[in-house]
Formats: C-alpha cells, sequence, structure tokens
C-alpha cells in the first residue's frame, strides 16, 4: 500500500548510478545530494516543503529505470525528478512520465529536450567540447582528432557535433568508433589509433569505461603523443586509473574540486566540513546532483510551486548563482562557465576559463 505524503513534504526521485560503467560517480552523487537537501532543509525547503530524496538506482537498463520512476510518479510518492545519469536513461523517463512533473537533468548533454517541464542544468558541447578543442588547437598543436566513444545518444550526438563544427576548421574529426557501455577491451581501438593520422582523441567514454581506457592507452605509450580531452572525466575517473593512466589527459567541466572561485569554494568548505577528509571525490558529477537539486529550489522560490504548470513560467534569461557561478537560463537549458583543466596526478589543474555567460 504506497504511503501517503503529507502536504508538507516534497519527494523527488533522485536518479543515479549505482551499478554498471558509471556505477563509480554514485558516492559523489550521493554525498553531494543529501548535502544540497541538509541545506535547503535548514531555511525554507524547496516553496516552503520539507525535502526528502527516494533514490532510485540509474545504473539499470533504462527501461527499467523509467519503470521505476513511473511508478513512484503514478503513486503519488514523488512530485519531481533529478540527478545525473546518461541521456539514454534520461530519454527513458521522459517517455514515461514526462510532463507530469518537473525534470532536473544535471548531466552533460547533447543539446535540447522539449519535453514540458525538463530542465537541462549540465554543459553541452557549443559551451564544452568545441571550445576545449579550440584551446588545445591552439596550445597544442592538435587539429586531427579522433572521436572515441560509448554507444548511445549523448556520445553519438556529441561526437556528430563536433564533426559538423569543426569541419572547414583549422580542426577536423578523422575518424570515430563507439562501444558498448562496459567495455572493457580496448586493444582493437588502440590498435586502430596507433595506425590514423591523429593528432588527439575525444574521449565520450563513461566511468569506468574511461578508466579501463585510459590504463590501456597509457600502457600502450600513447599518451605522451596523443592528448585525450574529454567532457566527462573527473576526480574519480583520475583516482581510479592512478596518476601513470592521466598523462596528457584533459577535461572540459563548469566544476572542478580546487577550482578556487568564490563560489565553487564556499561548497567545497561546506561538503568536507559535512562528510569529512575522506569523503567521496567532489567533482563536476557529484556537483550536478547538487545544481539539480537546489535549481527545483530556484523553480519553487521563483514560480511558488515545482508542479509543471508553475515551472513554465520560470523567465528565460533568468540569472541565479551557484557553486559554478553565474547560471543563465535559456529556454530549458542553463549557460554557465565552462573550465578546461589538466589532469595533474590524481587532481586536476585548471588551465583557462573557456565559456562564460553572457
Amino acid at each position: 500500500m504506497p504511503r501517503l505524503l503529507p502536504p508538507e513534504l516534497l519527494s523527488v526521485a533522485f536518479v543515479v548510478p549505482l551499478q554498471g560503467p558509471t556505477g563509480i560517480y554514485g558516492p559523489s552523487c550521493l554525498a553531494c545530494g543529501e548535502l544540497a537537501v541538509e541545506q535547503l532543509n535548514a531555511g525554507a525547503g524547496i516553496a516552503g516543503r520539507e525535502v526528502e530524496l527516494v533514490v532510485v538506482d540509474g545504473g539499470r537498463a533504462p527501461e527499467v529505470v523509467a519503470d521505476e520512476v513511473g511508478r513512484l510518479v503514478d503513486a503519488g510518492q514523488v512530485q519531481a525528478v533529478a540527478g545525473w545519469h546518461t541521456s539514454a536513461v534520461r530519454q527513458a523517463i521522459t517517455r514515461r512520465v514526462g510532463g507530469r512533473v518537473v525534470y532536473a537533468f544535471g548531466a552533460m548533454h547533447e543539446g535540447g529536450d522539449p519535453t514540458p517541464g525538463v530542465f537541462m542544468i549540465g554543459e553541452r558541447p557549443i559551451n564544452q567540447l568545441l571550445p576545449a578543442a579550440r584551446w588545445m588547437r591552439e596550445q597544442l598543436g592538435v587539429g586531427r582528432w579522433a572521436i572515441l566513444g560509448n554507444d548511445y545518444v549523448f556520445p553519438r550526438v556529441t561526437g556528430a557535433t563536433a564533426r559538423l563544427a569543426l569541419a572547414g576548421t583549422a580542426s577536423e574529426v578523422v575518424s570515430e568508433a563507439y562501444v558498448p557501455l562496459g567495455t572493457t577491451d580496448f586493444a582493437a581501438v588502440i590498435s586502430d589509433l596507433e595506425e590514423q593520422p591523429v593528432d588527439g582523441v575525444i574521449m565520450l567514454l563513461m566511468g569506468q569505461d574511461a578508466v579501463h581506457f585510459n590504463r590501456q592507452f597509457a600502457r600502450s605509450g600513447l599518451a605522451a603523443a596523443l592528448p585525450r580531452l574529454s567532457p566527462a572525466v573527473e576526480e574519480n575517473t583520475l583516482l581510479a586509473g592512478g596518476p601513470a593512466a592521466n598523462e596528457g589527459l584533459y577535461a572540459a567541466a563548469a566544476y572542478f574540486d580546487g577550482m578556487d572561485t568564490v563560489e565553487s569554494s564556499a561548497l567545497a568548505q561546506d561538503y568536507y566540513a559535512r562528510w569529512g577528509r575522506w569523503a567521496p571525490a567532489l567533482n563536476a558529477v557529484g556537483e550536478s546532483c547538487y545544481e539539480a537539486i537546489t535549481f527545483l529550489a530556484r523553480i519553487g522560490e521563483v514560480c511558488g510551486s515545482v508542479s509543471v504548470d508553475a515551472a513554465t513560467t520560470m523567465p528565460d534569461g533568468h540569472f541565479h548563482s551557484s557553486p559554478r557561478g553565474l547560471m543563465r537560463l535559456d529556454g530549458n537549458l542553463l549557460d554557465q562557465d565552462v573550465y578546461l583543466a589538466a589532469a595533474d596526478g590524481l587532481g586536476f589543474r585548471v588551465e583557462q576559463q573557456i565559456a562564460r555567460v553572457h
């Protein structure tokens, strides 16, 4: 028998990966999500309601995840959806419950989703991958790219966007290869890279797949010759791979631990004060979950409710401050500052800001 929720409680389906290749991000997502809820509940919550998270394992097959979210929405057990998960999971969820509850999707993504009530919190190629590729051409001379990604919507669409956007410029995409989520053996891929006329690799691999590739790539001896660029590599990936796997690895993201802006430093101080020095890595993926939940609070503050009808009144061009700095709503997308960082052992060294909010 479904429990009846008191009207003063707002339950959020918190969809984050707890298994599979992206399960490596799970502990960071949970820690950041819980911190966001504790901070909100210490104040006004969301639209005056106390917030609770109902954790849904987003590391399973997309339709399985969507079915669980759908059952929660059908039974009135959750009134919103938020979290980090793949775009394949997002598409399955929107097919199941799209337009019925507000949905704050925290992950970097391939572009717009017109589903009513869906807000795309993360970075996208136009302000993440493409400026990063330009920086690497100017600073490192990388002009010819090989793309290697997992075989689902985000890597495929992002790869196609990069290929079209770089055509006719000083950079170009020479080859593309896509492998299933859960791939552990990259010997054939690396052999192909050794034979191709490329200067660098755009990595669109998620989680543990990126760890396996980075280790094998480093052992092949290619790391010194072919820089890698990823919109998805974060601190957990560096820790799992080990320092030897991180030579020549670059990442583009709106958040890095130790980024040393006023806004990011405030989150880091709160995070480590709450969870201690052995906390899960504070990174772009976990922080995106913090962003997604606090964005629900922003909707509630501006619109008075987090119903889909209320959320459609969010004013286009609305600005708010977050740990990423200034954020600007553009339709149902969020514009944000983005940075390019080089892996430095088990952490990142921010090299330059490559995109700014206007």
